[in-house]
């Protein structure tokens, strides 16, 4: 490594990241040459294990007092649970710049996880010296998987059933395995309120994963977050147009005790600083963005303070925490941000919030 060591720093206010970091070039290489049958597993593995090695140890070095395993070797965020019974068929997700992804279509039942998030995280432990996060995919997500027009022999009641008890064995596995926080990633939440203006596609998301919430103890509960951003993919989102007013009210009604809330990307920050006070609950902790991940310039460290100081107008230093806006490269193919780029808005996140925790004194 010839990244230089910054000490892991103390501070009052928390700071995380959401989740994914960049692959390296040659790990993205890797995957594309084993889909095509010209690379071996096992040839695959070291990619993989070496590019989770050197994330998690530049995290570290970044002071960051909590990390994950940056993705590595999740193929999307979102679709890192689905086997043999999907195809590539399901909804198409448009984004501004006209790009697309398609989610994977529940093709027959039972729905069952093929892999559960704690297997990254335990891997991700083995190498890190400081607590591991882990994220994983809200059941509302999930539920988009399954077909408009159904699956023969399996209604969808059963389905949805069967998500929330795969759901629920996914965090709590995490939770066991000694998760510093499992966070839900919720992308979708903002999505639906582009989709259906009447925000009852919204509000049946919140209830469905409030179904999964309420199997968890207070206690639990206060280790579980839930995280919402515009998207952001190949330098683009697919519903920075939506107006945060319209979501964030019914967002803080999920039942989890963090919420990670994108701010650095938005135009008008204080405006949503001021729903953010008014909706959240006293038991939830806020965590902010302060850096934009698929911005390509990085943040200055005094940036990142200012923006933490204006969120402290509105949330209370004890309920303030900070976080990068989205995942950085959250698809597996995605080369448009640097591992560089990535690291250093990390380091400046850090520094960022280091400061202001001394400006305001806790």
């Amino acid at each position: 490594m010839n990244e230089t060591l910054i000490p892991f720093c103390t501070m009052s206010l928390s700071t995380e990241q959401i989740g994914s970091i960049p692959r390296p070039s040659e790990l993205i290489a890797g995957v594309a040459a084993h889909a095509a049958g010209t690379l071996s597993s096992e040839d695959l593995t070291v990619l993989s294990d070496n590019a989770l090695r050197d994330t998690i140890e530049r995290l570290e070095a970044t002071g960051s007092p909590v990390v994950t395993d940056g993705e590595q070797t999740k193929p999307s965020f979102a679709t890192y649970p689905v086997g043999a019974q999907f195809d590539g068929e399901g909804i198409v997700l448009p984004f501004a710049d006209g790009h697309t992804r398609q989610l994977p279509r529940l093709v027959s039942g039972p729905f069952r996880y093929n892999v559960h998030a704690d297997e990254y995280l335990v891997a991700a432990q083995r190498i890190a010296t400081v607590p591991v996060k882990q994220a994983v995919i809200a059941p509302s997500a999930l539920s988009l998987f399954y077909p408009a027009d159904g699956v023969e022999g399996y209604p969808r009641e059963e389905f949805i059933a069967d998500l929330i008890d795969g759901a629920e064995a996914d965090v709590r596995r995490s939770l066991d395995a000694g998760a510093h926080v499992v966070q839900l990633d919720f992308t979708e939440g903002r999505l639906a309120v582009k989709l259906d203006p009447s925000l009852g596609l919204l509000r049946s998301f919140v209830d469905l994963n409030n179904r999964l919430l309420e199997r968890f103890s207070d206690a639990e509960r206060a280790r579980i977050g839930v995280h919402t951003c515009p998207g952001g993919d190949q330098d683009s989102t697919h519903s920075a147009d939506v107006d945060y007013a319209d979501l964030l009210p019914d967002l803080f009604r999920i039942q989890a005790g963090n919420v990670y809330v994108a701010l650095a990307s938005e135009a008008d920050p204080r405006r949503v600083l001021e729903v953010i006070a008014r909706e959240a609950r006293p038991d939830q902790k806020v965590f902010v963005g302060v850096t934009d991940p698929i911005d390509p310039r990085v943040e200055t460290v005094e940036e990142v303070r200012d923006r933490v100081l204006l969120a402290a107008e509105f949330i209370a230093p004890d309920r303030l925490g900070t976080c990068d806006d989205c995942g950085f490269s959250p698809f597996a193919d995605d080369a448009s941000t640097s591992r560089e780029i990535a690291f250093a808005k990390i380091t400046s996140r850090v520094e960022g919030t280091r400061l202001a925790s001394e400006r305001l004194g806790v």
